[in-house]
């Protein structure tokens, strides 16, 4: 029981921040749910019930006249055959805005009025305007319908059995669909908005099976993959080099150098990233500049598919290879010296000494964290934001596809850019993403096991 008084807080984050939302996101991946389909079936129908419009047959202008601390309406029938009718209500008390019904009743003939309200008068108490429902002789119920108009507001849909709804201007009767999430007719036509209802695996089948949609989806998913394993290739390269060399004894100063590499990891990365995005810049960044004064070339990094792609694998191996040279650093200090004396003494070069000694000694403790790196990168959502947006897009898709996307950045545009806000699809994607990142971790927990048991088999 102790032990559960300290395991129980974090038991419960775990479920609250990670399973749940987790669960969540794979149930909404089975539904249909986007900015068409955010509603129940019963509140889209009510949504629907609740429109209604002017009556312009049944519309009276209306005035204020003052009338000691209160006001009465005067009503006058308007439009084309108007009667001469008017209409008047007992002194009303307009005070804060809440629903009150007024009856109102035929004016006298010798009724004294003051002078009406003017327009800045009548706009000044709105809001108590808005919530009076008048009732006249007849039992018809006015509501506000402008500044200077009351009228009779009738629905536009009528409820029928079995959830349908009958469209009162033509008598059409349109059916829940529940398999698309939509009020339909007889011909297909749907209302708006429609409601939210599982589709199973449509969204997966689309996904896969539509071949508009699966190809953008493969050509991100494939350079999702080499945008990641090129930038821990890259970083790996550039971050082991550097902390060899700086690992040589002789080279004076390497403290300075060392903290100078080490400051593109130092600097908030959304900073660097912006930075980097300037110095991009096709006519005003400082790169296209030396291009131009040197080979005479101003490149269209943000325009060319290809050139975009090279530019972000430069930004973030910037960004990457401190952390590598860091780790490589660390690790080739617990390399024995023994081994380098011996080496020495046998005659070795410096390349022999690092393919033979270094490399091998410190590629394994280093591939879990590489495996991570890689991780990190699938999902590197700011970089593809803040750098290209994943622009520039591919041509004749269904949906928004960038071509330096990766699939974290296609999913949030298919969530909440210009796809629809169709959260329905991009749960599914970000499922399949969950899967292929826990993959990954498997792959890394398993080799840390690996390496743990030998440690300890030694």
């Amino acid at each position: 029981m102790n032990a559960w008084r300290y395991l129980f807080p974090g038991v419960l984050a775990m479920l609250l921040f990670v399973a749940f939302p987790l669960v969540y996101t794979v149930q909404i991946g089975f539904t249909n749910y986007s900015a068409s389909n955010l509603l129940s079936e019963d509140r889209a129908r009510g949504y629907l019930l609740e429109q209604a419009e002017v009556s312009e047959a049944r519309a009276y202008g209306f005035r204020l006249y003052a009338d000691g601390e209160r006001v009465r309406l005067v009503l006058t029938p308007q439009g084309e055959g108007a009667r001469n009718t008017r209409f008047a209500s007992a002194p009303v008390a307009l005070g804060a805005a809440q629903t009150a019904a007024v009856a109102m009743q035929p004016l006298a003939a010798d009724q004294q009025l003051s002078a009406p309200f003017t327009l800045r008068q009548v706009v000044a108490n709105r809001d108590a305007l808005q919530a009076l429902r008048l009732t006249l002789p007849d039992q018809s119920v006015l509501v506000y319908a402008g500044l200077r108009e009351y009228a009779v507001f009738e629905p536009l849909w009528q409820a029928q059995t079995g959830g349908s709804l009958k469209r009162l201007a033509d008598g059409v009767v349109y059916h829940p669909n529940r398999d698309t999430g939509y009020f339909e007719d007889g011909q297909g036509e749907r209302l708006q908005p429609g409601f939210k209802v599982g589709v199973g695996f449509a969204n997966y089948a689309r996904l896969f099976g539509d071949a508009d949609m699966r190809g953008p989806f493969v050509s991100i998913f494939i350079w999702t993959v080499v945008f990641a394993g090129l930038t821990v290739l890259f970083s790996t390269a550039i971050g082991m080099t550097l902390a060899v060399v700086l690992n040589w004894e002789a080279l004076k100063y390497r403290t300075l150098y060392r903290t100078l590499l080490f400051l593109p990891y130092a600097v908030p990365g959304f900073i660097s990233i912006l930075v980097f995005k300037g110095l991009f810049n096709q006519n005003f960044g400082e790169i296209n500049t030396i291009l131009d004064a040197l080979f005479g070339v101003k490149p269209a990094w943000f325009a060319d598919p290809m050139l975009a792609k090279t530019m972000i694998l430069i930004v973030n191996t910037w960004l990457g290879y401190p952390y590598i040279m860091v780790l490589c650093t660390g690790l080739i200090k617990s390399i024995p010296a023994d081994l380098y004396e011996a080496s020495a003494i046998a005659g070795a070069k410096p390349l022999t000494n690092f393919f033979r000694i270094t490399a091998p000694l410190i590629v394994k403790p280093l591939t879990p964290l590489l495996i991570s790196a890689f991780a990190f990168n699938f999902n590197n959502f700011v970089l593809i934001s803040l750098l290209t947006d994943g622009r520039p897009d591919y041509l004749n898709t269904k949906l928004p596809a960038g071509t330096t996307d990766i699939l974290v950045s296609y999913t949030y545009r298919i969530a909440f850019t210009d796809a629809g806000a169709n959260f329905g699809l991009a749960a599914a994607i970000s499922t399949v993403i969950f899967f292929m990142v826990a993959i990954l971790s498997l792959v890394n927990l398993k080799l840390t096991q690996s390496k743990d048991k030998r440690k300890g088999g030694h």
